[in-house]
Protein backbone atom coordinates (compact mmCIF):
# COMPACT_ATOMS: atom_id res chain seq x y z
CA UNK A 1 0.00 0.00 0.00
CA UNK A 2 1.38 3.43 -0.91
CA UNK A 3 1.00 6.00 2.17
CA UNK A 4 0.06 10.18 1.42
CA UNK A 5 2.38 11.89 3.82
CA UNK A 6 1.52 15.25 2.69
CA UNK A 7 -0.77 17.24 1.26
CA UNK A 8 -0.85 21.05 -0.05
CA UNK A 9 -3.19 23.45 -1.70
CA UNK A 10 -2.10 26.87 -2.56
CA UNK A 11 -4.05 29.87 -3.78
CA UNK A 12 -3.64 32.46 -5.89
CA UNK A 13 -3.25 36.22 -3.63
CA UNK A 14 -5.65 37.89 -5.37
CA UNK A 15 -9.01 37.37 -3.97
CA UNK A 16 -12.34 38.22 -4.48
CA UNK A 17 -16.01 38.08 -3.17
CA UNK A 18 -18.23 36.08 -5.33
CA UNK A 19 -20.37 39.42 -6.00
CA UNK A 20 -17.33 41.74 -7.02
CA UNK A 21 -16.54 38.61 -9.38
CA UNK A 22 -19.96 38.99 -10.64
CA UNK A 23 -19.70 42.62 -11.35
CA UNK A 24 -16.75 42.02 -13.36
CA UNK A 25 -17.70 39.55 -15.55
CA UNK A 26 -20.97 40.26 -16.57
CA UNK A 27 -20.50 42.82 -19.02
CA UNK A 28 -17.98 40.90 -20.64
CA UNK A 29 -20.02 37.84 -20.71
CA UNK A 30 -23.21 39.49 -22.35
CA UNK A 31 -24.19 43.16 -23.23
CA UNK A 32 -28.05 41.69 -22.95
CA UNK A 33 -29.41 42.47 -19.82
CA UNK A 34 -31.49 39.34 -19.53
CA UNK A 35 -28.68 37.23 -19.47
CA UNK A 36 -26.68 39.88 -17.24
CA UNK A 37 -29.79 38.64 -14.94
CA UNK A 38 -29.61 34.90 -15.41
CA UNK A 39 -25.77 35.42 -14.83
CA UNK A 40 -26.33 36.39 -11.55
CA UNK A 41 -28.70 34.07 -10.20
CA UNK A 42 -26.83 31.38 -11.80
CA UNK A 43 -23.67 33.02 -9.47
CA UNK A 44 -25.24 33.43 -6.22
CA UNK A 45 -26.42 29.76 -6.82
CA UNK A 46 -23.20 28.49 -7.03
CA UNK A 47 -22.45 27.60 -3.20
CA UNK A 48 -19.85 29.89 -3.79
CA UNK A 49 -18.55 32.88 -1.67
CA UNK A 50 -15.04 34.15 -2.55
CA UNK A 51 -12.74 32.78 -5.09
CA UNK A 52 -8.95 32.99 -5.70
CA UNK A 53 -8.13 34.58 -9.41
CA UNK A 54 -4.67 34.54 -10.93
CA UNK A 55 -4.60 37.64 -12.32
CA UNK A 56 -6.41 40.74 -10.46
CA UNK A 57 -9.89 41.17 -11.92
CA UNK A 58 -9.40 44.08 -13.90
CA UNK A 59 -7.14 42.24 -16.17
CA UNK A 60 -9.34 39.97 -17.72
CA UNK A 61 -10.81 42.12 -19.89
CA UNK A 62 -7.93 42.54 -21.49
CA UNK A 63 -7.66 38.75 -22.27
CA UNK A 64 -9.23 37.12 -25.07
CA UNK A 65 -7.18 34.98 -27.02
CA UNK A 66 -5.67 31.74 -27.02
CA UNK A 67 -2.12 32.30 -27.15
CA UNK A 68 -2.37 35.15 -24.32
CA UNK A 69 -4.38 33.27 -22.09
CA UNK A 70 -1.77 30.57 -22.24
CA UNK A 71 1.06 32.57 -21.95
CA UNK A 72 -0.58 33.01 -18.48
CA UNK A 73 -1.09 29.64 -17.95
CA UNK A 74 2.14 28.34 -18.39
CA UNK A 75 4.27 31.19 -16.67
CA UNK A 76 1.77 31.67 -13.72
CA UNK A 77 0.37 27.91 -13.77
CA UNK A 78 4.28 27.07 -13.03
CA UNK A 79 4.57 29.42 -10.10
CA UNK A 80 1.60 28.39 -8.07
CA UNK A 81 2.00 24.79 -9.02
CA UNK A 82 6.12 25.20 -7.63
CA UNK A 83 4.75 26.65 -4.26
CA UNK A 84 2.76 23.82 -3.86
CA UNK A 85 5.64 21.85 -4.34
CA UNK A 86 7.62 22.80 -1.98
CA UNK A 87 5.18 23.31 0.44
CA UNK A 88 4.03 19.31 0.50
CA UNK A 89 7.56 18.51 0.29
CA UNK A 90 8.56 20.26 2.77
CA UNK A 91 5.64 19.21 5.43
CA UNK A 92 6.83 15.24 4.17
CA UNK A 93 10.63 16.09 5.16
CA UNK A 94 11.31 15.03 1.51
CA UNK A 95 14.03 16.74 -0.45
CA UNK A 96 13.54 17.52 -3.94
CA UNK A 97 16.31 15.06 -5.13
CA UNK A 98 14.68 12.38 -3.33
CA UNK A 99 11.61 12.48 -5.39
CA UNK A 100 11.78 9.59 -8.28
CA UNK A 101 8.34 10.12 -10.20
CA UNK A 102 6.05 13.29 -10.67
CA UNK A 103 2.70 12.77 -12.33
CA UNK A 104 1.54 16.53 -13.28
CA UNK A 105 -2.19 16.83 -14.59
CA UNK A 106 -3.84 19.71 -15.58
CA UNK A 107 -7.18 20.89 -18.20
CA UNK A 108 -6.79 24.22 -18.42
CA UNK A 109 -3.49 25.00 -20.32
CA UNK A 110 -1.00 23.37 -22.64
CA UNK A 111 2.74 23.41 -22.19
CA UNK A 112 5.50 21.76 -24.34
CA UNK A 113 7.81 21.35 -22.59
CA UNK A 114 5.38 19.84 -19.81
CA UNK A 115 4.57 21.06 -16.79
CA UNK A 116 7.04 18.37 -15.15
CA UNK A 117 9.58 19.41 -17.31
CA UNK A 118 9.17 23.03 -16.19
CA UNK A 119 9.06 22.32 -12.38
CA UNK A 120 11.96 19.48 -12.56
CA UNK A 121 13.82 22.93 -13.07
CA UNK A 122 12.92 24.96 -10.55
CA UNK A 123 12.07 22.50 -8.24
CA UNK A 124 15.68 20.68 -8.40
CA UNK A 125 14.85 17.39 -9.23
CA UNK A 126 17.21 14.37 -10.44
CA UNK A 127 17.63 14.50 -14.07
CA UNK A 128 16.43 10.66 -14.25
CA UNK A 129 13.32 11.58 -12.30
CA UNK A 130 10.22 9.48 -13.96
CA UNK A 131 7.37 11.93 -15.56
CA UNK A 132 4.19 11.17 -16.20
CA UNK A 133 2.50 14.73 -17.36
CA UNK A 134 -1.22 14.11 -18.10
CA UNK A 135 -3.63 16.57 -19.80
CA UNK A 136 -7.85 15.60 -20.30
CA UNK A 137 -8.56 14.22 -17.14
CA UNK A 138 -10.14 17.46 -16.14
CA UNK A 139 -11.65 17.40 -12.55
CA UNK A 140 -10.55 13.66 -12.20
CA UNK A 141 -6.98 14.37 -12.54
CA UNK A 142 -6.39 14.94 -8.61
CA UNK A 143 -8.68 11.69 -8.14
CA UNK A 144 -6.98 9.91 -10.97
CA UNK A 145 -3.52 11.34 -10.32
CA UNK A 146 -3.39 9.64 -7.11
CA UNK A 147 -4.75 6.52 -8.45
CA UNK A 148 -2.16 6.13 -10.70
CA UNK A 149 0.49 6.98 -8.68
CA UNK A 150 -0.39 4.77 -6.59
CA UNK A 151 0.20 2.16 -9.54
CA UNK A 152 3.74 3.11 -10.21
CA UNK A 153 4.13 2.59 -6.29
CA UNK A 154 2.93 -0.59 -6.18
CA UNK A 155 5.60 -1.57 -8.67
CA UNK A 156 8.11 0.65 -7.43
CA UNK A 157 7.82 0.23 -3.44
CA UNK A 158 10.72 2.22 -2.30
CA UNK A 159 9.71 5.47 -4.26
CA UNK A 160 8.92 8.61 -3.79
CA UNK A 161 5.83 9.83 -6.32
CA UNK A 162 4.74 13.53 -6.38
CA UNK A 163 1.81 14.30 -7.32
CA UNK A 164 0.62 17.89 -8.36
CA UNK A 165 -2.61 19.70 -10.49
CA UNK A 166 -2.86 23.12 -11.37
CA UNK A 167 -5.57 24.91 -12.70
CA UNK A 168 -6.21 28.53 -13.58
CA UNK A 169 -9.84 27.88 -14.79
CA UNK A 170 -10.67 32.02 -14.64
CA UNK A 171 -8.27 32.13 -17.80
CA UNK A 172 -11.01 29.75 -20.19
CA UNK A 173 -14.01 32.65 -19.33
CA UNK A 174 -15.23 33.20 -22.71
CA UNK A 175 -16.06 37.45 -23.90
CA UNK A 176 -18.99 37.75 -25.20
CA UNK A 177 -20.78 33.99 -24.91
CA UNK A 178 -23.94 33.81 -23.31
CA UNK A 179 -24.77 30.54 -23.27
CA UNK A 180 -25.71 28.79 -20.29
CA UNK A 181 -22.70 26.85 -19.54
CA UNK A 182 -20.30 29.77 -19.84
CA UNK A 183 -22.96 31.21 -17.35
CA UNK A 184 -22.71 28.80 -14.67
CA UNK A 185 -18.50 28.28 -15.50
CA UNK A 186 -18.05 32.15 -15.45
CA UNK A 187 -19.29 31.81 -11.48
CA UNK A 188 -18.37 28.84 -10.14
CA UNK A 189 -14.67 27.84 -11.01
CA UNK A 190 -11.56 28.96 -9.24
CA UNK A 191 -7.73 29.17 -9.52
CA UNK A 192 -4.93 26.86 -7.24
CA UNK A 193 -2.51 24.20 -7.20
CA UNK A 194 -1.80 21.24 -4.92
CA UNK A 195 0.43 18.92 -4.54
CA UNK A 196 0.65 15.60 -2.28
CA UNK A 197 4.05 13.43 -1.53
CA UNK A 198 3.04 9.75 -1.44
CA UNK A 199 5.48 6.79 -0.95
CA UNK A 200 5.74 3.34 -1.31
CA UNK A 201 5.05 0.39 1.05
CA UNK A 202 9.10 -0.21 1.33
CA UNK A 203 9.90 3.39 2.19
CA UNK A 204 10.56 4.42 5.85
CA UNK A 205 8.19 7.26 5.73
CA UNK A 206 5.52 4.45 4.88
CA UNK A 207 6.34 2.90 8.00
CA UNK A 208 6.66 5.98 10.23
CA UNK A 209 3.60 6.12 13.25
CA UNK A 210 1.79 8.54 14.90
CA UNK A 211 2.49 12.49 14.25
CA UNK A 212 0.86 13.94 11.35
CA UNK A 213 -2.42 12.42 9.94
CA UNK A 214 -1.60 10.56 6.96
CA UNK A 215 -3.61 8.40 4.76
CA UNK A 216 -2.99 4.88 2.94
CA UNK A 217 -4.38 4.19 -0.73
CA UNK A 218 -5.67 0.52 -0.54
CA UNK A 219 -7.64 0.54 -3.83
CA UNK A 220 -8.77 2.57 -6.68
CA UNK A 221 -11.70 2.48 -9.70
CA UNK A 222 -11.87 3.93 -12.47
CA UNK A 223 -15.53 3.94 -14.35
CA UNK A 224 -16.34 5.47 -18.04
CA UNK A 225 -19.95 6.18 -18.41
CA UNK A 226 -20.93 5.12 -21.94
CA UNK A 227 -22.65 7.79 -23.96
CA UNK A 228 -21.83 10.77 -22.10
CA UNK A 229 -18.73 11.83 -24.21
CA UNK A 230 -20.63 15.17 -24.93
CA UNK A 231 -21.88 15.78 -21.16
CA UNK A 232 -18.22 17.17 -20.47
CA UNK A 233 -15.20 19.02 -21.47
CA UNK A 234 -13.85 21.50 -23.51
CA UNK A 235 -14.86 23.13 -26.72
CA UNK A 236 -11.26 24.43 -28.49
CA UNK A 237 -11.81 27.79 -29.97
CA UNK A 238 -9.48 30.66 -31.30
CA UNK A 239 -10.67 32.38 -27.83
CA UNK A 240 -9.44 29.53 -25.84
CA UNK A 241 -11.13 26.54 -23.93
CA UNK A 242 -15.03 26.52 -24.10
CA UNK A 243 -16.53 24.85 -21.98
CA UNK A 244 -19.08 22.09 -22.46
CA UNK A 245 -21.10 21.44 -19.29
CA UNK A 246 -24.05 19.92 -19.32
CA UNK A 247 -27.06 20.03 -16.94
CA UNK A 248 -27.57 16.30 -16.83
CA UNK A 249 -24.18 15.37 -15.13
CA UNK A 250 -25.76 15.66 -11.37
CA UNK A 251 -28.61 13.06 -12.55
CA UNK A 252 -25.99 10.69 -14.55
CA UNK A 253 -23.55 10.36 -11.26
CA UNK A 254 -27.00 9.69 -9.34
CA UNK A 255 -27.75 7.06 -11.96
CA UNK A 256 -24.15 4.88 -11.39
CA UNK A 257 -22.34 6.35 -8.30
CA UNK A 258 -23.59 4.04 -5.94
CA UNK A 259 -23.01 0.51 -7.98
CA UNK A 260 -19.39 1.72 -8.50
CA UNK A 261 -18.49 2.80 -5.00
CA UNK A 262 -20.18 -0.52 -3.59
CA UNK A 263 -18.23 -1.83 -5.95
CA UNK A 264 -14.70 -1.01 -4.71
CA UNK A 265 -15.92 -1.03 -0.99
CA UNK A 266 -17.42 -4.83 -1.59
CA UNK A 267 -13.94 -5.94 -2.46
CA UNK A 268 -12.39 -5.46 1.42
CA UNK A 269 -15.69 -6.33 3.31
CA UNK A 270 -16.59 -2.85 3.63
CA UNK A 271 -20.57 -1.16 2.49
CA UNK A 272 -20.88 2.51 1.93
CA UNK A 273 -22.57 2.70 5.59
CA UNK A 274 -19.17 1.55 7.54
CA UNK A 275 -17.36 4.21 5.96
CA UNK A 276 -17.81 7.56 7.89
CA UNK A 277 -15.08 10.03 5.87
CA UNK A 278 -16.14 11.02 2.49
CA UNK A 279 -13.64 13.25 -0.19
CA UNK A 280 -15.75 14.84 -2.59
CA UNK A 281 -14.89 16.19 -5.30
CA UNK A 282 -16.32 20.06 -4.71
CA UNK A 283 -17.89 19.82 -8.55
CA UNK A 284 -20.99 22.71 -7.25
CA UNK A 285 -23.78 22.48 -5.02
CA UNK A 286 -25.80 19.85 -7.73
CA UNK A 287 -23.30 17.91 -8.08
CA UNK A 288 -22.33 17.40 -3.71
CA UNK A 289 -26.47 17.16 -3.41
CA UNK A 290 -26.00 13.85 -6.06
CA UNK A 291 -23.47 12.37 -3.91
CA UNK A 292 -24.79 12.91 -0.98
CA UNK A 293 -28.37 11.55 -1.94
CA UNK A 294 -26.91 8.89 -3.92
CA UNK A 295 -24.60 7.20 -1.51
CA UNK A 296 -27.09 7.87 1.50
CA UNK A 297 -24.54 10.21 3.29
CA UNK A 298 -25.36 12.67 5.87
CA UNK A 299 -24.72 16.52 5.23
CA UNK A 300 -21.76 16.54 7.42
CA UNK A 301 -20.03 13.82 5.32
CA UNK A 302 -19.39 16.57 2.68
CA UNK A 303 -19.01 19.10 4.86
CA UNK A 304 -15.04 19.66 3.82
CA UNK A 305 -16.69 19.60 0.30
CA UNK A 306 -19.40 22.64 0.76
CA UNK A 307 -16.17 24.19 2.74
CA UNK A 308 -13.76 23.88 -0.07
CA UNK A 309 -16.16 25.09 -2.51
CA UNK A 310 -17.56 28.18 -0.68
CA UNK A 311 -14.21 29.36 0.01
CA UNK A 312 -12.72 28.92 -3.77
CA UNK A 313 -15.13 27.28 -6.01
CA UNK A 314 -14.79 24.47 -7.88
CA UNK A 315 -10.70 24.12 -8.21
CA UNK A 316 -11.04 21.17 -10.90
CA UNK A 317 -8.47 18.94 -10.47
CA UNK A 318 -6.85 20.83 -7.99
CA UNK A 319 -10.36 20.25 -5.93
CA UNK A 320 -10.73 17.26 -4.15
CA UNK A 321 -6.78 17.45 -3.20
CA UNK A 322 -7.91 20.72 -1.60
CA UNK A 323 -10.88 18.19 0.43
CA UNK A 324 -8.40 16.00 1.35
CA UNK A 325 -6.14 18.49 2.77
CA UNK A 326 -9.01 19.74 4.38
CA UNK A 327 -10.21 16.27 5.83
CA UNK A 328 -6.61 15.35 7.05
CA UNK A 329 -6.31 18.67 8.68
CA UNK A 330 -10.11 18.21 10.60
CA UNK A 331 -10.72 14.75 10.84
CA UNK A 332 -11.23 13.23 14.22
CA UNK A 333 -11.99 9.70 13.50
CA UNK A 334 -9.61 7.28 14.60
CA UNK A 335 -6.35 5.63 12.79
CA UNK A 336 -7.66 3.25 10.22
CA UNK A 337 -10.80 4.88 9.47
CA UNK A 338 -11.43 3.90 5.83
CA UNK A 339 -12.06 6.98 3.69
CA UNK A 340 -13.68 7.34 0.21
CA UNK A 341 -12.19 10.29 -2.37
CA UNK A 342 -13.59 10.78 -5.55
CA UNK A 343 -14.07 12.80 -8.40
CA UNK A 344 -15.99 13.12 -11.95
CA UNK A 345 -14.15 14.45 -15.23
CA UNK A 346 -14.89 14.24 -18.81
CA UNK A 347 -16.19 10.68 -20.27
CA UNK A 348 -18.05 11.33 -18.32
CA UNK A 349 -15.46 9.24 -16.11
CA UNK A 350 -15.51 8.45 -12.33
CA UNK A 351 -12.40 8.52 -9.94
CA UNK A 352 -12.36 6.47 -7.10
CA UNK A 353 -9.63 5.89 -4.55
CA UNK A 354 -10.49 4.09 -1.20
CA UNK A 355 -8.00 5.56 1.69
CA UNK A 356 -7.13 4.25 5.51
CA UNK A 357 -6.80 7.33 7.49
CA UNK A 358 -3.31 6.98 9.93
CA UNK A 359 -2.22 9.12 12.41
CA UNK A 360 -2.89 11.35 15.70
Amino acid sequence: MSRVVAVEAVLPRHVYAQEAITEAVAPLVTPDPSRAALLRRLHAGAGVRSRHLVLPLEEYAGLGSMGATNAVFVREGTLLAEEACRRALAAAGVEPGEVDHVFATSVTGVAAPSLDVLLSERLGLRGDVRRTPSFGLGCAGGAGGLARVHDHLLGRPRDVSLLVAVELCSLTLQHRDDSAANLVASGLFGDGAAAAVVVGAEHPLARAEGGRRTARVLDTRSQLYPGTTDALGWEVRDTGFAIVLSADLPDLLGAHLLADVKGLLADHGLTPAQVPAWVVHAGGPRVIDAVRDALGLSEDAVRESRASLASAGNLSSVSVLDVLARTLEAAEAPPGTPAVLMAFGPGVSCELVLLRLEGR
